[in-house]
């Protein structure tokens, strides 16, 4: 829905939608990928950015065999709708 790009590197999936980014930052910790941050301005709010975001990223999380995990409260919240511990 979205074209998000990963930069391993830094840690960071990121969109542009109207020219304005949004993006979830994580870290590798313990075998697993931890959101640590998902920010979506809220000029593009509401549209299910945050959500295709950390989406994304558990995908690449289970891609390489990691865990999901968040220390951010979106992400968290994202992962008890989703059935999965945080």
């Amino acid at each position: 829905m979205y074209e998000i790009t990963h930069n391993a590197d830094e840690g960071i999936f990121i969109t542009v939608i109207d020219g304005v980014t949004a993006y979830v930052e994580y870290v590798i910790e313990d075998g697993a990928l931890c959101i640590t941050h998902t920010i979506v301005p809220d000029e593009i709010g509401g549209r299910g950015i945050a959500s295709a975001l950390v989406s994304e990223s558990y995908a690449y999380a289970d891609a390489v065999g990691l865990k999901r995990k968040a220390s951010c409260t979106y992400a968290a919240a994202w992962l008890k709708r989703k059935g999965y511990n945080a």
